[in-house]
């Protein structure tokens, strides 16, 4: 697999196709058994998840795994725990506040009191507050009302925007794909088939077994 700088690719599969194990195995959460992950010309798959944020890689996990009893901001501050700088780490912070307004307006809010669509853009806040080129995104739509699902792929679109390289795994496999530039369908950790984003939406296979028609 190849993801090209600035772009959003679409990682697309059924329930345990190994989807969130790449995920998390680029993230180095999980052990690599085999094969390598090469990130701008560097060797990343034997190194800790801590050094590998440090390069420049993030991860929006799925499910949120906020700290609830924490205020928003402090769920900001530990996505940049690698940032000894505290005015790089300020600005990091206006840039989120500049993306997610809410999260500057209820700041000192715990995160446990927001709704699933406000976790998600803590979530998402938390995660770019370490400034990356990479972004991951695992699932980023679960859970959430339509307007709030629009809202998520909106703020993917405007992060690409950003400058932002993006890897969404998502099970909304039409939206994912409407967004994406391209895409991966894997089935059993394996890749079976990839292109544009455009051509997938009208792959007669992926149109049978992901978008039901």
């Amino acid at each position: 697999m190849n993801i090209d700088n600035n772009e959003i690719v679409a990682l697309i599969g059924a329930n345990g196709a190994g989807k969130s194990t790449i995920i998390k195995t680029i993230s180095g959460l999980v052990p690599v058994s085999s094969g390598s992950i090469i990130f701008e010309g560097k060797r990343i798959e034997n190194m800790p998840a801590h050094k590998i944020i440090t390069n420049g890689i993030a991860l929006v996990p799925e499910g949120r795994r906020l700290f609830p009893y924490m205020t928003v901001q402090e769920n900001l501050e530990l996505g940049a725990y690698v940032e000894n700088n505290r005015e790089k780490v300020r600005e990091n912070m206006e840039w989120v506040f500049g993306l997610f307004p809410i999260l500057d307006e209820r700041k000192a809010q715990l995160a446990g009191t927001f709704s699933g669509g406000e976790q998600q853009m803590l979530t998402i806040g938390r995660a770019l507050m370490s400034k990356p080129k990479f972004l991951m995104m695992d699932e980023p739509s679960l859970g959430l009302s339509p307007l709030i699902v629009d809202e998520v792929f909106k703020t993917v679109e405007l992060l690409q925007n950003e400058g932002v390289t993006i890897l969404l795994v998502e099970q909304n496999v039409r939206k994912s794909l409407e967004i994406a530039n391209r895409g991966y369908v894997l089935e059993h950790g394996r890749i079976v088939l990839s292109g544009e984003a455009t051509g997938l939406l009208e792959d007669e296979n992926v149109k049978k077994a992901y978008l039901g028609m």
